[in-house]
């Protein structure tokens, strides 16, 4: 029996241990109610944008920051900067809602292939001062691309979803675009 308790007291003493490691690791997260952070019943919204994508001009949205190696057919390797209108419909002139703004990258070899990173930054209406981010890969010459919503701000808290891009129109010479986005976000 003698021999036993020195065991006995060390695995004790080790439980303990491990008890007071595992309080320790979740002394930092808790849940919480939903309620306290003035979250309610999560609904599914749809837009419908058009995205003015202007490379070219006197006054162009997007902004070459990385050219792309000198070898490529896709303009692999190379990056824009964005702040791209965001209107109610094809036309530039049509009522602008918002502003896409960040970067895409030609992130593929064999087609041309451009990894987005971009928030929508809503600017009218009950959405003003809203953001969503999407980011994903846009095969550009595809009919319908799809890319995740992965989160947002303001009214958009805890966003998730996705937006489907259709190019509406193309300009081969200068590398402007109007693309339409049907956006399906959930969000409280």
């Amino acid at each position: 029996m003698a021999r036993l308790f020195p065991i006995l007291c060390s695995q004790i003493i080790f439980c303990f241990f491990i008890i007071l490691a595992a309080a320790d690791d979740e002394s930092f997260v808790r849940s919480m109610d939903r309620k306290l952070l003035g979250l309610k019943k999560e609904k599914l919204s749809h837009f419908r944008l058009y995205w003015h994508d202007i490379v070219g001009g006197r006054n162009p949205t997007a902004v070459a920051v990385v050219p792309p190696s000198s070898n490529s057919s896709t303009a692999f390797g190379s990056i824009r900067v964005i702040d791209d209108p965001l209107t109610m419909g094809p036309k530039l002139s049509s009522k602008m809602v918002g502003r896409a703004q960040g970067f895409y990258a030609s992130a593929s070899q064999q087609e041309v292939g451009l990894m987005m990173a971009m928030n929508f930054a809503f600017m009218e209406g009950k959405y003003n001062g809203s953001t969503i981010t999407i980011l994903g890969r846009n095969t550009v010459f595809s009919k319908v691309r799809e890319m995740p919503v992965i989160g947002g701000s303001g009214l958009f808290r805890f966003a998730r979803g996705y937006v489907q891009a259709r190019t509406h129109w193309f300009d081969l010479t200068t590398g402007d675009a109007v693309v339409e986005y049907n956006c399906y976000v959930m969000h409280y």
